[in-house]
């Protein structure tokens, strides 16, 4: 299998013969270049010039990709009584509140993300570094903590994502599947690259967008063309 899974790259590897490819070239290619018997994600790798030890060179935002990431997500809700049924409706996994908090403290943990009501948030001290270890705490940085739950988990379900850089300055996203097609990937990459630039921080020095790279799974990275993407 491993053997296999070797050449499969290898063959997926010939097909880029470019240094740089525009992004409809590289839309065109990255079919051709997943090997997997499954709906491969597509990712985009988005390398800046920015270094993050510096505050004001932070980059951090949420955008709702126009035809989503076609990831289906796991959601609970931190809400009032009140709130748990519309939430439940909305999309919500689990909704509540000290009950929900016992199940997690008690090792629960399989959901993809959580949002919270602002008046609840007092209340998730004792599973606070539990969430925050798994990166699923809610915080109104990129909006799972909201006043209108049912409308946070709408985004989040519709294919919100959170880009944020990493110690390197560089963003790793899922912006679709293979089976989108190259109109559909166009529209969620530009859509990121966007709001890259625009959330550029006041800090930023020399060249902000480096390099871009677009890779299905498990599958070779093709690099764009910065140049015609600024």
């Amino acid at each position: 299998m491993a053997n296999k899974t070797s050449k499969n790259m290898l063959a997926a590897k010939s097909l880029v013969t470019k240094d740089f490819y525009s992004l409809k070239e590289a839309l065109e290619l990255l079919p051709q270049t997943s090997k997997v018997k499954f709906d491969a994600s597509v990712e985009a790798h988005i390398n800046t010039g920015l270094d993050p030890k510096h505050a004001d060179q932070i980059l951090r935002f949420t955008t709702l990709l126009p035809n989503g990431t076609g990831k289906k997500v796991k959601i609970v809700a931190f809400v009032p009584d009140e709130m748990v049924a519309e939430a439940k409706k909305a999309g919500a996994i689990e909704a509540g509140l000290e009950d929900l908090v016992a199940k997690i403290s008690g090792g629960f943990m399989d959901f993809d993300l959580a949002v919270a009501h602002p008046s609840v948030m007092k209340n998730l001290g004792k599973i606070a570094k539990q969430l925050g270890q798994a990166r699923k705490m809610p915080t109104p940085k990129n909006g799972t903590v909201a006043q209108n739950v049912v409308e946070a988990i709408g985004n989040l379900m519709g294919g919100q994502i959170e880009v944020r850089t990493d110690k390197f300055g560089s963003t790793h996203n899922i912006v679709g599947k293979v089976s989108f097609g190259s109109e559909k990937l166009e529209a969620n990459i530009l859509d990121l690259i966007t709001g890259v630039k625009k959330n550029k921080p006041e800090g930023a020095k020399g060249q902000y967008l480096k390099s871009i790279y677009l890779t299905t799974s498990m599958g070779p990275s093709i690099q764009l063309d910065v140049a015609e993407l600024k």
